[in-house]
């Protein structure tokens, strides 16, 4: 891809120091400019007469360098940015397109809309105590895991928003920039109980009330 042009007058030069026998390395030398450069301005007087740019093949590009490094630049600092939000930041510099365009410029970068991995509502507190707790028991045998009850509880939502969100990612699906919590709060939502042997898993049980931190006594205060 050509990054820049030469003016009018640098060609003009170089065709006078062809004219005057210079060779193409002694007038890229004395132009500072590039011998292949040299040799395509005097290959184009030859075949043209003229050193003015020729008009180019295919449509002009409707987004100009400088916005489409821009929406690169959005897309990866902000993942879930949306095309409607993009298109309107295009439009407030003057550059209205569509929105595939944007997307076709994204695309050619390597960014592309993937829906966002769900990941468990895990701070590095909870992934730090997991981790104590599996190199404690690394050496447990089979027999003892069968007799350990296990439990958790989740919070589903009953109503709200909770349609697919899309990310700008390239292969990093589970950075935490490019995912959403498992649990999402706001809405109508119940929170519940199971348990699960190794002979296999329970029925759910819906909690009802609030959650309690174990050193306040019940584990689990009744509201109604």
């Amino acid at each position: 891809m050509k990054s820049k042009e030469h003016t009018r007058q640098v060609r003009d030069k170089v065709i006078e120091k062809f004219k005057a026998g210079l060779g193409s390395k002694k007038i890229s030398q004395a132009l500072n400019i590039p011998r292949s450069t040299v040799q395509a301005i005097i290959q184009k007087r030859k075949e043209y007469g003229t050193t003015v740019n020729l008009p180019r093949q295919g449509r002009p590009p409707k987004l100009t360098g400088r916005t489409r490094r821009a929406l690169i630049r959005n897309a990866a600092k902000r993942p879930m940015v949306t095309l409607d939000k993009l298109q309107r930041s295009t439009a407030q510099v003057g550059e209205s397109v569509h929105r595939t365009t944007i997307s076709h410029a994204l695309h050619k970068v390597g960014l592309y809309g993937r829906v966002a991995r769900r990941k468990p509502l895990l701070t590095e507190n909870h992934k730090k105590s997991r981790l104590q707790f599996a190199t404690s028991h690394v050496g447990d045998t089979a027999n003892m895991w069968k007799k350990v009850l296990w439990s958790d509880e989740t919070k589903m939502e009953l109503f709200g928003q909770n349609a697919k969100r899309y990310v700008w990612r390239k292969l990093t699906l589970h950075h935490s920039e490019h995912t959403i919590p498992t649990v999402k709060y706001g809405g109508g939502s119940i929170m519940l109980w199971g348990a699960s042997l190794q002979q296999g898993q329970g029925s759910w049980s819906e909690l009802m009330g609030r959650w309690m931190e174990p050193n306040t006594g019940q584990s689990w205060k009744k509201t109604s």
